[in-house]
């Protein structure tokens, strides 16, 4: 059996997402597992720096310039912080990944889609998710609950937001095993019982409990 566990928490904004990786850190402690929250991009000092430049820089950022951004923070994050703490054993909670710069970067920004996988692969050094939950919501529900206080990708347009919602759906198609699909325009309750569900599911299955 494998020590830990890797469970991202992908969507658009808005989408409810942090929310449930909150929710899930406090119920698997509860059962007992050593549980660790992150988030990409900004988990460790250098990425604070990035993520601050990527979400409030009041200048141009070229597409490319925000797509390596989004490569360099998440290579530091797996290299130094992700792959340690699966060694140790923990579960970690991931809120946002590959999948996210796939949606918003290729489909969203207009980039080159399999060279963003490939430069994903690159980044995350052979890691994978063992889950990924991505809760989907109509886009105009997504905007309506970020409300008017909107970060440089928050601020992007309906349209941006739209083809990043379209993105995410095919990434789910193309990997049905790893992604989860989760209507997350159910209740708060409803939600994240169906993320639980899953998640039992993983660590019987990965770890056999």
């Amino acid at each position: 059996m494998q020590k830990g566990l890797f469970i991202t928490f992908e969507g658009a904004d808005g989408s409810g997402k942090t929310t449930q990786l909150n929710l899930m850190k406090s119920f698997l402690e509860e059962k007992g597992y050593e549980v660790v929250v992150t988030r990409e991009p900004g988990a460790l000092e250098l990425g604070r720096k990035i993520r601050e430049i990527l979400l409030h820089y009041e200048g141009k950022v070229a597409d490319k310039c925000e797509m390596f951004l989004f490569l360099a923070d998440r290579a530091q994050h797996v290299e130094t912080f992700i792959k340690p703490a699966i060694n140790e054993g923990k579960i970690v909670l991931c809120d946002r990944h590959t999948d996210s710069t796939v949606a918003y970067q290729g489909y969203g920004r207009g980039q080159d889609v399999n060279l963003l996988k490939e430069l994903n692969k690159i980044a995350v050094n052979g890691l994978e998710p063992d889950l990924t939950l991505l809760y989907d919501v109509s886009t105009e529900t997504a905007q309506n609950r970020v409300g008017s206080e909107k970060d440089r990708m928050e601020s992007a347009g309906i349209e941006f937001h739209k083809k990043v919602r379209n993105g995410y759906l095919e990434v789910q198609k193309e990997n049905p095993e790893r992604i989860k699909l989760i209507n997350a325009n159910n209740s708060i309750e409803k939600v994240f019982d169906d993320s639980k569900n899953i998640i039992i599911k993983l660590i019987q299955e990965k770890l056999g409990e």
